[in-house]
């Protein structure tokens, strides 16, 4: 359900262009929960919010090489009705805050609430846009012109690996803040000669990744 001045689509599924977005090349995909900021289980209180060391540095190199930083994040606290989007919103806000005071911004943000547990509308079991699936790393290549071979993920999940692969990217970049060490053993069975994944301590690692590196 929508709220006010929201920009989540026809489907529910939040879909945020900044204005000024960096367009027409590679992205950095981010996983927000256990990448970008630390995982609390259902993030919607600001005061909860602790971005992670190295965070605001990746996004800032990016941001110096024209590189779209886009956040996609499964958010099934809104499908399940813990909290909703104004909650998201401020938290997102905040999150932004915080990074900008960095020098670093996302140019894009995408989240879907679906879930097979999920009320209403949202209770929908395989969403396109839900990682693993990739819709929401595809729906930005739309909107910003993206080129997703030379584009990757940052995550702490299988199903961000997954999605990654799915939607075509270059490679990514699987870490083991968050649920990352428990996963890392499902996400190294998807390597793959056209699809490279690489494994780092957190996201400070990213800034050796080929479209950051100097």
């Amino acid at each position: 359900m929508r709220t006010a001045g929201d920009p989540s689509d026809s489907e529910g599924v939040w879909c945020e262009v900044r204005d000024g977005a960096a367009r027409g090349g590679p992205a950095l995909f981010l996983d927000r929960d256990g990448v970008v900021v630390e995982e609390t289980e259902y993030l919607c209180r600001v005061e909860d919010i602790a971005v992670l060391p190295g965070a605001a540095e990746v996004i800032a190199a990016a941001n110096r090489r024209g590189v779209s930083v886009v956040l996609v994040t499964n958010q099934s606290g809104i499908g399940r009705g813990y909290f909703g989007w104004s909650e998201f919103a401020a938290v997102q806000h905040a999150i932004a805050s915080v990074l900008e005071a960095q020098s670093a911004r996302l140019d894009a943000v995408y989240a879907c609430p679906h879930h097979a547990s999920g009320r209403g509308v949202f209770a929908v079991p395989n969403h396109p846009a839900r990682k693993p699936n990739p819709g929401m790393l595809l729906r930005a290549a739309a909107d910003l012109d993206l080129d997703l071979r030379q584009s990757w993920m940052v995550g702490d999940k299988t199903i961000d690996v997954e999605a990654a692969k799915r939607a075509g990217l270059a490679g990514a970049m699987h870490v083991l803040t968050g649920y990352g060490e428990a996963e890392r053993a499902k996400s190294a069975e998807l390597a793959a000669p056209d699809f490279e994944l690489r494994f780092g301590r957190s996201i400070a690692d990213a800034l050796a990744l080929p479209i950051l590196a100097p």
